[in-house]
């Protein structure tokens, strides 16, 4: 792409339609090339376009908010089946929970992106097949594989959803990485939703009693779970409608937020092993531990994605790249830990989920760290590192319907 707009910069006809044929990878390509041609009359007008931004909030067009809310009512129906059918609501949330939030986001953008039904037919059978299976595996109070399966079974669900954003093209590697920024926008913008919510609801609940009416069951059993599963698709609308409400918080969070908590990991890395934490012989820190990690690892590519769209400083490079490697280092300590447990005791579906899962995101890690370097060097951009954190997102996404869908069989729904 870049090299396509560097041989048309003087055509504007060819350069609007580079841009009208995928505009995301066009614009990314573009502010990477900018510092190149900044100055150029038709690199100056491509600048004020790209980033042009208004203070007017779009709402959307009509029959956005007639999908949104058909969608949200089917998903509200589908959330209150326990209720209306008399169902085990610990046996159907446990299982279905994702099912009420992914799918309908997923058709949000199927609809608004307005991908043929061929396209979606693989997505759809999936789906189907995710739904039939996870209802039937045998209801056993104990069964690890079962608890591993609804675990991972909303990321996989998330793993879908990113393939229909990319509009089914799943090799689109800049897709993939604005598909990362979308998440980080959503978030926000779901956060926001639902301060709001709360605080309406709170008001609301409170006015009626003091007028003698207890509204409280009625009011959170029904408008609070309706409200619950429309924030998704209502923040989602919102960042696609509206991307500078929430465009520049992400990158103010994640410059903020990444050297604290590499002090903090550092330091915490030191506390330890002056309090004498075994992670080794107890199983609910090392579950921590891991949990720490991936908290940690998911900052590092949220930041990485973030700083793909601007010019980072040196500084922010250095941080980004110390943080990998203590995680890296935290990674190997958690490792060593599931080896000897698997040593000590042997092979259980939580261990090898564990092992795994760990196995990969170091390897990602060391991806991630040596690209990172790279880009201190000044041999790689930001935007290269970026496509190194997304090109391996599908191994997650392979372990994944591996744990759902063979962890069970192979362990006989241990």
């Amino acid at each position: 792409m870049k090299e396509l707009i560097l041989t048309h910069l003087r055509q504007p006809a060819e350069l609007e339609q580079l841009y009208r044929k995928n505009k995301s990878e066009f614009k990314a390509a573009f502010q990477s090339l900018y510092p190149e041609i900044k100055g150029q009359e038709a690199a100056e007008f491509w600048n004020s376009r790209l980033n042009y931004t208004t203070d007017t909030v779009s709402w959307g067009k009509a029959q956005e908010w007639q999908f949104i809310i058909g969608a949200a009512v089917v998903a509200w129906f589908l959330a209150k089946l326990p209720a209306f059918f008399n169902w085990d609501e610990e046996f159907f949330y446990l299982r279905n929970l994702g099912f009420v939030i992914f799918p309908f986001v997923s058709a949000y953008f199927a609809w608004r992106k307005k991908i043929p039904f061929k396209s979606l037919l693989t997505p759809i059978i999936i789906l189907v097949i995710a739904i039939v299976y996870i209802n039937l595996l045998p209801d056993q109070k104990n069964s690890d594989t079962l608890a591993l399966a609804c675990i991972h079974l909303p990321l996989f669900l998330w793993g879908m959803l990113g393939y229909i954003f990319s509009g089914t093209d799943g090799k689109n590697l800049p897709k993939r990485l604005e598909y990362l920024n979308f998440n980080g926008d959503a978030v926000i913008m779901g956060a926001v939703l639902g301060l709001s919510g709360l605080l309406l609801s709170g008001i609301t609940v409170g006015l009626f009693s003091l007028i003698g009416l207890q509204i409280e069951k009625f009011y959170f059993e029904y408008i609070g779970v309706f409200g619950l599963v429309a924030a998704p698709l209502i923040a989602t609308h919102l960042t696609q409608t509206n991307p500078q409400l929430v465009n520049k918080v992400p990158p103010i969070v994640a410059k903020i937020f990444s050297p604290l908590v590499l002090i903090m990991l550092v330091i915490y890395l030191g506390a330890i092993v002056y309090a004498g934490k075994d992670p080794y012989n107890d199983r609910e820190f090392l579950l921590l531990f891991n949990m720490l990690l991936i908290g940690v690892m998911g900052l590092i590519f949220f930041s990485v994605a973030e700083s793909s769209e601007e010019k980072s400083s040196t500084s922010a490079k250095w941080i980004l790249t110390l943080l990998s490697l203590t995680t890296i280092i935290v990674n190997l300590v958690a490792l060593s830990a599931i080896g000897f447990r698997i040593s000590e005791w042997g092979f259980t579906p939580n261990r090898l989920a564990v092992l795994g899962v760990n196995v990969l995101m170091l390897i990602h890690l060391i991806r991630v760290f040596q690209q990172l370097t790279l880009s201190l060097k000044k041999d790689f951009s930001m935007e290269d590192v970026g496509l190194a954190v997304v090109r391996y997102l599908p191994v997650y996404l392979i372990w994944t319907a591996l744990v759902i869908f063979l962890f069970p069989l192979i362990f006989s729904f241990e």
